[in-house]
C-alpha cells in the first residue's frame, strides 16, 4: 500500500482552522473573500464557512475595521482569528494592533485575555510585485504583550495557532511560497538531512545531516527561509562546512535556552531572513546571542537579509533583490573564512613546485576528484568525474584569461557534459596557467590548467585558445589603434544562453531529427485540473497533465525514452524521468521530473513549482539538470501556435506544447468553440520512424482528451 503524501502546507492550516472551530464554539473568522466557494485568497479558509456559517465572517475591504472588530470580539469573551489577504495590508491594521488589542492586555489594572490571532501570507518569489510581496515580520517586533510566530514546512499550525489564542494576541506569518509545498514528517527532510525539535511543539526544529556531523555553522531562519537555508546547507557542504539549520515556530518573543549550546558549539552563527535590514528578527535574534554567550563566539552573528529595495514584479529583478541560497552560502562560506581555524597544508613536505607549502587543502566536496592527472609544477587543475554517461566533457569556455591571479573557490572554466554545463573552480590560490583550450574534449582526470605562487612563463607547448588559421601576433607588437567614432552596441550572451547554444549545436551536429504535430481538444482536462487544484492546494495545470500522459505512454513506446548506444543498440530507461523547460528570463533550463509514471499530478505540480522558484533565483543543481530520459518543451502562452524542438544529445525525442488556441469544432453537427493546443515530437530517426511518432502523440492526445484515460491520467 502506497504511504498517503505529506500534506501541504495550506493544507496543514486548513486543517488546523478546521479543528480548532470543531474544538472552540466561540472562535470567529473574519476576512475578506474567505467565505466558500472561493475559501480566501490561498485557500487557507476553504470549507470553514460550509461547516460554520455563524462563525465565519466576509467582511468589507477594511483591514483596520476587521482587526477591531476581532478585538471587540476578544474584549467581549469570544475569540478571532483575522486573514490578512496579503501581509502587507497589516500596515493598515497597525493602529489596531498596537493601541488596542496588544495593549488591552494589561492597561486595564489586571491581565485581559486578548483570544485573537492575525493571519499575514507574506513574502516574495510569486512575482506579486512591491505592495504584495513584502516581509513585515520586523514591523511588529517588540510590541508588548504581542507574540510573533511563522508557518514552517517543521511545525504542527494547529500548535500555533492555539498557543496564539491561549496566550494571546499573536500575529501568523505565512510565506506565500510555502503554501504549496509539502509539511516534513518522522523528522525526515530528505535523502541527506533529519530534524527534530527542541524546546516542544512551538520551539526550534533543528536540521542536521545524516551523517550528524557537528555543526561548522549554525543558520537561524525563520520558516520561509528554511528551503532556501537547506540548499545553502547543501552547497557549503561541497566547501567542507557542515551546517545546522534552527527554525523557530515562535519568532518572538523567543526562548534560546533550548539551542543555546548548540551555538555556543558553533564556529559561526548566522541568521538568514528575508526582510530587509534593520530592527529585524535577525538582529534581535544576534543581540540576544551575543549577549548571552557572547564568550563562546568565535565571530560576531553574521546577518543576512534582501536588499535595501521594494520587491520589483519581474522575475530576474525580484530574484536580484531577495535573499536567495546562493548569496547565503557565498557570504557564510567567506565569513567562514575567517573564523575557523586555517586548513592543513595541501602539499607533502617531499613535494616540490612553488606552492609546495602555502596552498590551503582544496574543500570537501560531493564531486568525485580526479584521478591519474599527470605529474605537474604547480597545483593542478584536473577534470572531476561529474556523471556516469559521459567519459569526456568539452572544455565550452575559460572564466578568467591566462595568467590571472585566482582566489580558492573562483570558477575557472565551463565544461559541457552530455547532460548540462558545470563549472570547475579553483582548489588553491595562485596565477592560472591553461593547458586545455577551449572546444578541446578532454577526459576524465586529464590536465585542465595549473596555479603557480607566481605568474608563471608559458611554455612553448602551451594550448592557443585561438581560431584554427589565426595569425600568430608576438606579444610585444601592441594592437590596432581602433578607428575613431562611436564604439559600437554590443550584447554579450549570458552562460545559460551559451550552454543552451551549445547543446543546440550538438543536437544539429550528431541527430537527424524528424518532426510530427498533432492537434489535441483540452477543454475537458483544464476543467479537471481546475478542480483537482481546488480540491488539493495544488496549482495543476496544462504542463503537469502533458508530463503525466507522455509518462503514461511508456509501456507502449519504451524505445522513445532511451538511449542511443551505438548504430543498432538503445539502451532502455527503467524509470520515466522526464525533463521540462523553464524559462524565468534569465536563461533555459531543462530541471528533471522523476519518477513520472508513478507519481501523482500533484506532486509533479510541486516539484515543478519548485523548478520555477529556482529558475527565478538561478539556482539549480547537476543533479536537478541530469537523468532525463525525454524532455517536455513548454510553451503554453496564449497564441504559440507550434513549436519544434531539438532532440537533446543522448535522448532520442523531444515533446512540444504549444499555447491554448480557439477553435469552431462540430459538436452534434452545430459548430461550437474548443480550446485546443498543438503537440510536437522532435525524433531521432535512427530510432523512431514517423508512423511511430504519430502514434505516440495520437496516444499523449487521447490521454488528454478521452474521458476513460483522463480519469486515469488524474486521479
Amino acid at each position: 500500500m502506497t504511504a498517503r503524501p505529506a500534506p501541504r502546507v495550506v493544507e496543514a492550516l486548513n486543517g488546523a482552522l478546521h479543528r480548532l472551530f470543531d474544538e472552540r464554539p466561540s472562535l470567529h473568522l473574519l476576512g475578506e473573500d474567505v467565505l466558500d466557494p472561493y475559501g480566501g485568497a490561498f485557500k487557507v479558509t476553504r470549507g470553514l464557512s460550509t461547516r460554520h456559517p455563524d462563525r465565519v465572517l466576509g467582511t468589507p475591504i477594511s483591514e483596520a475595521g476587521i482587526t477591531g472588530v476581532a478585538g471587540g470580539l476578544a474584549l467581549a469573551g469570544d475569540q478571532a482569528v483575522v486573514e490578512m489577504m496579503f501581509g502587507d495590508f497589516a500596515a493598515l491594521a497597525f493602529d489596531q494592533v498596537l493601541n488596542l488589542i496588544s495593549k488591552s492586555v494589561t492597561m486595564y489594572g489586571e491581565r485581559v485575555p486578548m483570544p485573537v490571532v492575525v493571519r499575514c501570507p507574506v513574502g516574495g518569489n510569486r512575482g506579486y510585485g512591491p505592495t504584495h510581496s513584502q516581509s513585515v515580520q520586523k514591523h511588529f517586533l517588540g510590541i508588548p504583550n504581542l507574540a510573533l510566530y511563522e508557518t514552517s514546512p517543521f511545525h504542527d499550525p494547529y500548535a500555533q495557532l492555539a498557543e496564539g489564542l491561549d496566550h494571546g494576541p499573536a500575529m501568523l506569518f505565512e510565506d506565500k511560497v510555502l503554501y504549496t509545498r509539502r509539511v516534513f514528517r518522522d523528522g525526515v527532510v530528505d535523502e541527506d538531512h533529519r530534524y527534530t525539535l527542541l524546546g516542544g511543539p512551538t520551539g526550534w526544529a533543528h536540521v542536521t545531516p545524516l551523517d550528524a556531523a557537528p555543526a561548522d555553522v549554525v543558520l537561524m531562519c525563520p520558516g520561509g527561509t528554511a528551503h532556501r537555508a537547506l540548499d545553502a546547507a547543501r552547497l557549503l557542504r561541497r566547501q567542507g562546512l557542515t551546517t545546522h539549520v534552527l527554525v523557530p515556530a515562535r519568532l518572538y518573543p523567543p526562548d534560546l535556552e533550548p539551542v543555546l549550546p548548540l551555538l555556543a558549539g558553533a564556529r559561526l552563527v548566522a541568521v538568514a531572513e528575508e526582510s530587509t535590514a534593520g530592527g529585524t528578527w535577525g538582529a534581535e535574534m544576534a543581540a540576544q546571542v551575543h549577549g548571552r554567550i557572547w564568550a563562546e563566539l568565535r565571530a560576531p552573528v553574521l546577518l543576512l537579509s534582501s536588499a535595501d529595495s521594494v520587491v520589483p514584479t519581474a522575475p530576474h529583478l525580484e530574484a536580484g533583490v531577495l535573499l536567495g541560497a546562493e548569496r547565503i552560502a557565498e557570504e557564510i562560506g567567506t565569513a567562514a573564512t575567517r573564523s575557523l581555524p586555517p586548513r592543513a597544508p595541501a602539499v607533502p613536505a617531499q613535494a616540490t613546485g612553488p606552492l609546495a607549502t602555502t596552498v590551503p587543502t582544496a574543500p570537501a566536496s560531493d564531486v568525485t576528484e580526479p584521478e591519474g592527472v599527470e605529474p605537474v609544477a604547480g597545483v593542478p587543475v584536473g577534470v572531476p568525474k561529474l556523471n556516469n554517461n559521459d567519459t569526456t566533457y568539452l572544455v565550452l569556455q575559460w572564466l578568467v584569461e591566462d595568467g590571472a591571479k585566482v582566489a580558492e573557490g573562483d570558477p575557472l572554466v565551463e565544461v559541457e557534459t552530455s547532460k548540462a554545463v558545470e563549472e570547475i573552480v579553483a582548489p588553491a590560490a595562485g596565477h592560472l596557467r591553461v593547458r586545455a583550450a577551449e572546444g578541446t574534449e578532454i577526459g576524465v582526470g586529464k590536465l585542465l590548467a595549473e596555479l603557480f605562487a607566481e605568474p608563471p612563463t608559458a611554455p612553448p607547448d602551451t594550448p592557443s585558445t585561438a581560431p584554427p588559421g589565426a595569425p600568430t601576433v608576438a606579444a610585444a607588437v601592441p594592437p590596432p589603434a581602433a578607428p575613431p567614432g562611436p564604439a559600437p552596441r554590443t550584447h554579450v550572451l549570458d552562460r545559460a544562453q551559451q550552454g543552451t547554444a551549445a547543446v543546440v549545436t550538438r543536437a544539429h551536429q550528431e541527430v537527424p531529427a524528424a518532426f510530427a504535430a498533432v492537434e489535441v481538444e483540452v477543454d475537458a482536462v483544464l476543467a479537471r485540473l481546475r478542480t483537482l487544484s481546488d480540491e488539493t492546494g495544488a496549482e495543476v495545470g496544462l504542463p503537469e497533465a502533458v508530463v503525466k500522459a507522455v509518462a503514461a505512454t511508456h509501456p507502449a513506446f519504451p524505445h522513445l525514452f532511451g538511449a542511443l548506444v551505438d548504430e543498432r543498440t538503445v539502451r532502455l530507461a527503467d524509470t520515466v524521468d522526464i525533463g521540462v523547460t523553464v524559462d524565468a528570463g534569465n536563461g533555459l533550463y531543462t530541471p528533471v521530473l522523476r519518477d513520472c509514471a508513478a507519481r501523482s499530478l500533484a506532486d509533479l505540480s510541486d516539484d515543478l513549482m519548485e523548478f520555477r522558484m529556482k529558475a527565478f533565483r538561478g539556482e539549480f543543481t547537476a543533479g536537478d539538470l541530469s537523468g532525463g530520459s525525454l524532455t517536455v518543451s513548454l510553451n503554453v502562452e496564449p497564441g504559440v501556435l507550434v513549436v519544434q524542438p531539438i532532440v537533446m544529445w543522448p535522448q532520442l525525442c523531444m515533446v512540444s506544447v504549444g499555447g491554448p488556441l480557439t477553435r469552431l469544432v462540430l459538436a452534434d453537427g452545430v459548430p461550437a468553440p474548443a480550446t485546443v493546443v498543438t503537440l510536437g515530437l522532435a525524433y531521432d530517426h535512427r530510432v523512431v520512424n514517423g508512423r511511430e511518432a504519430v502514434a505516440f502523440l495520437r496516444a499523449v492526445a487521447d490521454a488528454l482528451h478521452d474521458p476513460e484515460q483522463l480519469v486515469k491520467l488524474i486521479d
